[in-house]
């Protein structure tokens, strides 16, 4: 893929390619690859997972297993593909992950045994962590500008919907094809929406490294996001990110078990965890406004204490439907927003400079909660014998970050933790 063009600054209103219109264009775009990537590289497998294992004879674990050894590469390479996005841009990062992504899946369909399928499954994690939200979030948070938050908002709405439209789609394959049939014309779908509009919309100048157009100064400077990376309300931004993550997707992510252990029957938790996803929905288009009101810290803190009160109800009043159902509810709210807070962490407390290389470093506590949390939260609830005792550790663990979150804010010159004052 070509390079973009490096002459002109992100965002400048005299250059026709950041007119509003090409912003448009480029968010559109963002969108539909963002529903499209969500929905095969994401959300697909676990429909097709009960096919896989009865194909196979694998069990459960082991072919759940594949697919969070791809999330767990996709944690490991953020950072790398942040560093390459402060670079080069993210039309040759994302338009290639495309092509990653759609080879990859292939590579899932045909493998021939255990260790090439789970193989296949750490190079779709590359290729997530070179197409989905992280290098969106930094296109968007360069070119927009101030007006990211709402660019941002936009893209995870329809990234949310990828769930509630490839479900479906993906079921409805499996029901005339095999698991493999279905992933190989997942591949082809991902290939011929998202190449594309990744090549010809992500085209928007780009600076170089090394340029002096952003704020703060100096781009991609090893020295700078270092500093930044080791300050002390950047390991807390860390710390809380990965409480309120593992907290906030734990309880969400088991709470068809954690009902069914009061009682409710299955057909009534499964309406019931449909509700997070309204939730999220409605949470993050209350976020703009959110987000013009309150500084970042106080944001963060806010909404965890949220999450963390509607989980504290779920556990204290499991046997009221109306109490379920709202705190469920704002349960989801809260995990919804969590996703933006993460988004415009790194802009809201250090600007725009090295964001790449910054935001792919804050993305490595949430891919991880993700990988951890289904089966953690699962986990920690044999140990201490029940849900309901789980769900307070995990609302606890959510209020503790949302505490922390309360010291994030950078105060002065990037201090490095254990070190004296910044020199660059």
């Amino acid at each position: 893929m070509d390079r973009p063009r490096t002459d002109a600054q992100p965002g400048n209103p005299e250059d026709p390619a950041a007119s509003p219109a090409a912003l448009r264009r480029v968010l559109v775009a963002l969108c539909i690859t963002q529903l499209t990537g969500w929905g095969i590289l994401y959300y697909a497998y676990p429909v097709m997972l009960a096919a896989v294992t009865a194909d196979t004879g694998w069990s459960t674990s082991t072919a759940f297993g594949a697919f969070s050894a791809g999330l767990l590469a996709s944690a490991v390479a953020a950072p790398w593909v942040g560093r390459l996005l402060d670079r080069v841009g993210p039309r040759p990062v994302m338009a290639w992950g495309s092509v990653l992504g759609a080879v990859s899946l292939v590579a899932v369909a045909l493998a021939p045994g255990l260790p090439w399928f789970v193989l296949a499954w750490v190079a779709v994690g590359l290729a997530q962590s070179a197409v989905l939200y992280p290098p969106a979030f930094a296109a968007l948070t360069r070119w927009y500008g101030p007006r990211r938050v709402s660019a941002i908002t936009t893209l995870t709405v329809m990234g949310g919907l990828a769930g509630t439209v490839f479900a479906p789609v993906t079921a409805l394959l499996l029901r005339h094809l095999s698991w493999q049939a279905t992933t190989l014309v997942l591949a082809g779908v991902l290939a011929a929406v998202t190449i594309p509009l990744h090549a010809r919309y992500l085209n928007l100048p780009w600076p170089a490294a090394g340029s002096r157009g952003e704020e703060g100064g100096t781009d991609g400077s090893t020295g700078y996001v270092r500093q930044t990376a080791t300050s002390r309300p950047f390991v807390l931004l860390l710390v809380v990110l990965g409480l309120a993550g593992f907290g906030l997707f734990g309880a969400t992510l088991n709470l068809i078990p954690f009902l069914a252990e009061h009682g409710v029957s299955n057909e009534v938790a499964a309406v019931v965890f449909g509700l997070v996803g309204i939730g999220q929905f409605v949470g993050r288009f209350g976020y703009p406004r959110l987000s013009r009101r309150l500084a970042a810290p106080v944001r963060a803190t806010l909404v965890l204490g949220v999450g963390a009160l509607m989980l504290a109800t779920l556990a204290t009043v499991p046997a009221v439907l109306a109490v379920v159902v709202v705190a469920t509810i704002g349960a989801g709210a809260a995990r919804g927003i969590y996703t933006l807070l993460q988004a415009t962490s790194v802009s809201d407390r250090w600007g725009t400079r090295s964001f790449g290389s910054l935001n792919g470093i804050s993305t490595v506590p949430t891919t991880a909660a993700m990988v951890v949390a289904p089966a953690g939260g699962a986990y920690l609830a044999e140990l201490v014998g029940s849900y309901t005792t789980a769900f307070y550790l995990l609302a606890a663990m959510t209020a503790l970050g949302a505490l922390i979150a309360l010291g994030t804010g950078p105060r002065g010159p990037v201090t490095p933790v254990g070190t004296g004052p910044a020199t660059e």
